[in-house]
């Protein structure tokens, strides 16, 4: 019989499942690191992800950035693929691991538990990889790790993995919001509010879109592009920019017009704020962080964006003489449950910031001249971040879906809405207040 069958991407596992508790992760710390394994070997460089994003809070895609520069191009796909999909898939991992090794997972040794989430990923859904290479592999690292006492223990705990652990898989069902977010993989809370919010369909739809890998994108001069991969070169000569098309969407539905000044309050690391540059006669960029406005100047300059001022400053203590701005756009921190499937680690991390947004929301209204508008817009799919926090603004609602129907919210046809099952494309809502 045929394994499942995945498609990974990032994401890190923490047991805490409702927004507010605090992860039990261990401090950040420096642990041991395999030498001569991680140079040499994928799977080893896999573990060592693995092992700092559960046991240090590390995020999966820079410990990987930092880990694989020396793997030639197969092997940093096969590393990729092993170490974020045992991050994305680590509930019904440990489930298998706890059910049929019949021991908790937090009673053993970080190098063990790595590596037989590694293993476990390698055997539950990588039909490519043979179980015995999936046994050994594991049973390697934890040699590696200087752990002889423990290989007897992974090798036969993987080994009953590998005569039940499809079974096992196959009888996860996701009739409940319970069963669904260990099956699929997600934290409670927000297959809950998914389950609640469009119903058990579109909540699936939702949860499976958003474990497999997304599309890539481009923005051009000549409007959105989906591509295989982006050629290096046209991000370092200005030619494109990597921005998915449901972000893309939101910086169009601001309507920038030739001769106006918009405010971007939340711009780095500048996707929108450039695009609107190709517009507009003058933007000015705020970013809180020293670090991400530099970075966001050294994008929009090799983006040409001569236009765009950069500001370091917090969005809620601006100067005050950044005022009177014909357009502003609040692109708000959020949960980012519509991205889901291309950010290391979110899934897990993921907090509502509903009161951070309406305060965001609030100083735009209060920046932007009388007559002009404030796009709101989140990389999320959560009432309480999306149609609460326009509505509460008190403004007059543009009717962006008579201008974009083909994203037109399916409950609110003045908003925005892209839909990851739905659109293919990352999940943004969009909304355009008047003052």
């Amino acid at each position: 019989m045929r394994r499942p069958r995945s498609r990974p991407y990032f994401i890190q596992y923490e047991r805490s499942l409702r927004p507010g508790l605090a992860p039990p992760i261990a401090p950040r710390r420096r642990g041991p690191i395999l030498k001569g394994v991680l140079t040499l070997s994928a799977r080893g460089v896999a573990y060592e992800v693995v092992r700092r994003v559960f046991e240090e809070d590390a995020y999966a895609d820079r410990a990987f950035r930092a880990l694989a520069g020396e793997l030639d191009s197969r092997d940093r796909a096969f590393a990729m693929q092993l170490a974020y999909g045992t991050v994305q898939l680590v509930r019904p991992l440990d489930h298998a691991i706890e059910t049929l090794g019949r021991r908790p997972l937090r009673k053993l040794d970080p190098p063990v538990r790595a590596a037989l989430r590694l293993g476990a990923y390698q055997i539950g859904y990588m039909g490519s990889v043979p179980v015995h290479a999936a046994v050994n592999e594991s049973v390697e690292l934890v040699r590696a790790a200087g752990l002889e006492r423990a290989v007897a223990f992974t090798n036969a705990v993987l080994r009953r993995l590998g005569e039940g652990m499809e079974r096992l898989l196959a009888g996860l069902g996701d009739g409940t919001p319970a069963e669904a977010a260990l099956k699929h993989s997600y934290p409670d809370w927000i297959v809950e509010a998914w389950w609640r919010e469009w119903g058990c369909d579109d909540a699936l739809e939702l949860m499976r879109a958003q474990n497999e890998k997304p599309e890539t994108a481009v923005r051009t001069r000549e409007g959105p592009l989906v591509v295989d991969e982006i050629p290096p070169e046209w991000i370092e000569e200005g030619r494109a920019w990597p921005q998915s098309r449901g972000s893309q969407l939101a910086g169009r539905a601001v309507g920038a017009q030739p001769g106006e000044r918009i405010l971007d309050l939340c711009a780095a690391p500048g996707g929108k704020a450039t695009q609107l540059a190709e517009v507009a006669a003058e933007v000015v960029a705020v970013e809180k962080h020293a670090g991400r406005a530099r970075e966001l100047e050294e994008n929009a300059a090799r983006l040409g964006a001569t236009r765009l001022s950069v500001v370091c400053a917090d969005a809620l203590e601006l100067p005050a003489d950044l005022d009177g701005f014909d357009r502003v756009l609040v692109d708000a921190p959020c949960s980012g449950l519509g991205v889901l499937n291309s950010r290391p680690d979110l899934r897990w991390r993921a907090q509502p910031l509903p009161e951070l947004e309406s305060a965001l929301l609030a100083t735009g209204l209060e920046r932007v001249k009388p007559g002009g508008t404030v796009t709101y817009s989140v990389c999320t799919i959560h009432r309480p971040e999306n149609e609460e926090i326009a509505d509460a603004a008190g403004a007059q609602l543009d009717d962006l879906g008579s201008e974009f129907p083909e994203f037109r919210h399916p409950r609110r046809p003045e908003f925005l809405l892209t839909r990851p099952h739905v659109h293919g494309t990352a999940g943004f809502f969009v909304a355009r207040l008047r003052k």
